[in-house]
């Protein structure tokens, strides 16, 4: 996020539900992370979570349900539990919104693109754009 000119971004740590319920992994990873996030162990960032998406972007979906962080309502980035969920949310965004898209892996040691089958070519180089701009 840094390389693509967020100088302090705001991540959100995505789950179902925005408690932290041993039962639910995705809950106990978020907050694992969000701590990790609260000690720099991160760099210069924000993170929370668990976040369920709906308070990750909407301020006021944040604030009627008491969640009051920097993070909540403004995420400039959205992390997924799974490669299920980021999927589906990915395209959702791709399709529903119409928002021009790009897709990428980090962790790897280097970015990974990541593409469908199903991708225009705005797509496609949109996330080569992404891979270059958050090369290691």
């Amino acid at each position: 996020a840094h390389r693509l000119g967020f100088e302090r971004p705001k991540i959100a740590i995505l789950s179902a539900v925005e408690t932290v319920n041993l039962k639910m992994q995705s809950t106990v990873d978020a907050a694992i992370l969000s701590k990790m996030g609260e000690r720099g162990q991160f760099g210069n960032c924000l993170v929370e979570g668990p976040l369920a998406l709906d308070n990750a972007i909407s301020l006021e979906a944040a604030r009627n349900k008491g969640i009051l962080n920097e993070v909540a309502g403004a995420a400039d980035v959205l992390i997924c539990p799974d490669i299920d969920s980021g999927n589906i949310l990915g395209k959702s965004i791709i399709y529903f919104a119409k928002v021009p898209a790009g897709g990428i892996l980090l962790g790897a040691g280097f970015p990974v693109i990541m593409l469908s089958r199903a991708d225009k070519k705005n797509v496609r180089l949109n996330s080569i754009k992404l891979a270059l701009a958050a090369g290691v």
